[in-house]
């Protein structure tokens, strides 16, 4: 399952709270676009990602980064994010 987290980027901050739950991936980014329509903000300052969650979990549940991956197994990384973003 697929979920929103908010996700300070934070090393030090391992604990991520789940926003929402979903089945599909086009979902969660339905949900992320919303999102960033109500802050107002680009998807970026929001503080929030998609990820695969490996255990079923429901919003306002903790996590931490052991319970989840960016992409699920099997499933096309896009190009774009298979290269690191430094020279």
């Amino acid at each position: 399952m697929y979920a929103l987290i908010y996700d300070e980027f934070d090393p030090s901050k391992r604990e991520k709270t789940v926003i929402s739950v979903h089945t599909s991936r086009e979902t969660a980014e339905n949900a992320l676009t919303k999102r960033q329509r109500t802050l107002g903000k680009k998807v970026w300052e929001c503080n929030t990602r998609i990820v695969w969650v490996k255990e079923p979990v429901h919003a306002g549940d903790t996590i931490t980064p052991s319970a989840f991956e960016t992409w699920a197994p099997g499933e096309a990384i896009p190009a774009g994010d298979r290269v690191p973003d430094g020279d």
